[in-house]
């Protein structure tokens, strides 16, 4: 059984989607059934090839669009004990 082609609505729904820093690949999946792979082979297609390298250039390893990456950061940054920069800043008067 196929799937019915997208419309040309759908289709840039799923791009404005990719593009934003906030929408991760799960986000995606969740909301058009689309996996990862299935929304790199979309952007490859639809964009055009400068288009398609910036923006995988702009999403390759970025946390925000992998949730676990961005778990594990959120993880790390807990660990830290340190103040932030500008408290240490304050104590150097």
């Amino acid at each position: 059984m196929t799937e019915a082609p997208m419309t040309q609505e759908q289709i840039d729904s799923v791009i404005h989607m990719a593009w934003k820093d906030k929408s991760s690949f799960d986000e995606i999946e969740s909301k058009t059934g689309l996996g990862e792979a299935d929304v790199i082979k979309l952007m490859r297609n639809q964009l055009k090839w400068s288009s398609f390298r910036r923006w995988r250039a702009r999403v390759s390893g970025r946390p925000a669009k992998h949730r676990r990456l961005l778990k594990h950061r959120k993880r790390e940054s807990k660990r830290q004990t340190s103040g932030h920069w500008f408290r240490d800043l304050s104590a150097m008067d």
